[in-house]
């Protein structure tokens, strides 16, 4: 692969932001792709906002995504797309997590949330993926796989395959946890597949 890809992972703490860009960077690694990253974690603890860059190419120098070059954005928690769209460009495909979390200034009243975040997004032409990755996690018996979910849907536009994904999950996550990690994996992985045959239909 010429060509360095860009992914911008966004959400707010708590949420395994940074585990998610992990298994996704072990995964590329893993198939053969020079990778870096970089993490911001801002007020993790206290649910503040979160965002990890990955890069990643036959030869990569920097983890650092320049605004308007980001190929993929994973966005685990709506408004905080929104916070990050500076980094996308026309083509960027947009994996959106319908959870909302809302931040302190919403929660005291000081600010209102959005409910047109969806509708911003297209406007701007970008090609929006979005699942509730909560309600898929509850499925499968654990909520705290959202992030596995979410990068399940990722994989999809990644050149690695899923075998790739479930044997770094393998690996990387305890193992009283696989199990419902690799359900969520593939759940979200099937997800994705089914919008973009419905998109094909159109």
């Amino acid at each position: 692969m010429e060509k360095t890809g860009s992914v911008v992972f966004c959400g707010v703490g708590g949420q395994g932001i940074i585990l998610a860009s992990d298994i996704t960077s072990f995964a590329l690694i893993k198939a053969g792709f020079d990778v870096k990253k970089s993490e911001v974690h801002g007020m993790a603890q206290r649910g503040g906002s979160v965002v990890a860059h990955l890069r990643y190419g036959k030869r990569v120098h920097s983890p650092f995504i320049e605004p308007g070059t980001a190929d993929i954005e994973v966005a685990f928690e709506m408004l905080e797309s929104l916070r990050y769209i500076r980094y996308l460009h026309k083509e960027s495909n947009v994996v959106l997590n319908t959870q909302k979390i809302l931040p302190s200034s919403v929660a005291t009243g000081v600010d209102t949330y959005p409910e047109d975040i969806v509708d911003q997004l297209r406007s701007r032409g970008l090609s929006i993926f979005p699942i509730d990755a909560f309600d898929i996690a509850k499925s499968v018996g654990e909520t705290r796989a959202v992030n596995m979910v979410l990068v399940g849907a990722l994989s999809v536009f990644l050149p690695v395959g899923a075998d790739v994904f479930l044997d770094v999950i393998n690996e990387k996550v305890p193992e009283r946890f696989r199990t419902v990690n690799r359900e969520a994996f593939v759940k979200g992985t099937k997800i994705i597949r089914r919008m973009q045959e419905v998109e094909k239909k159109r």
